[in-house]
């Protein structure tokens, strides 16, 4: 089985939620570190995947709201510094379409989420490192998407709004962008970095 490893620069997880009632607050997590068990040409089989992020990392475009994201209200990051995923299960559901079964970590909690995901493809790229190309490198791409309750996950904090309304909504929808290269292919640029 392939082995695959995301290239942090190019992966990112997206979450939003409702806001005052009105709006979708969005943010992003970047430099999203994993890998992918997957055959390109065999799809349904013993694929799994695994990811990491660093919870202090999150960015929603505010520096005041993301001190209070990563405060105790939220992600309490001093506490739980990493969020993270492993794969449980993997259904093949289309052509390039799956279902993704595992466990969530997010703020010290566990929990089952299914995430629904798309593979976009493979193809040989360039690779480089400063002004030297070290390439080319076999890379695939996914797009997966799922809805959690942070409730779920102790995130509870709100606030009340008139007429019943809330601050945050208790639904967040997530996005996974991921790029991920060969691991064959990072273990000799690795060999070559190091040999220079």
């Amino acid at each position: 089985m392939a082995r695959w490893i995301f290239e942090p620069g190019h992966s990112a997880a997206e979450f939003a939620v409702r806001h005052m009632m009105v709006s979708q607050m969005r943010g992003l997590f970047k430099n999203v570190h994993g890998s992918v068990d997957f055959d390109p040409d065999d799809p349904a089989e013993g694929a799994a995947a695994e990811a990491t992020i660093d919870a202090a990392g999150i960015w929603s475009g505010d520096d005041e709201r993301d001190a209070h994201l990563r405060g105790r209200d939220f992600l309490d990051v001093e506490t739980y510094p990493v969020i993270s995923f492993r794969s449980t299960g993997v259904r093949c559901i289309g052509e390039a379409d799956f279902e993704v079964a595992g466990d969530l970590t997010l703020r010290g909690t566990t929990r089952p989420v299914v995430l629904a995901a798309h593979y976009l493809g493979r193809w040989r790229c360039p690779y480089w490192e400063g002004d030297r190309d070290l390439g080319p490198v076999t890379r695939i791409g996914f797009v997966a998407t799922a809805s959690i309750d942070r409730h779920d996950f102790g995130v509870s904090w709100n606030a009340p709004m008139d007429r019943g309304g809330r601050v945050v909504g208790d639904a967040v929808a997530i996005t996974l962008d991921i790029e991920a290269i060969a691991e064959s292919d990072m273990l000799r640029i690795e060999a070559a970095l190091r040999g220079q």
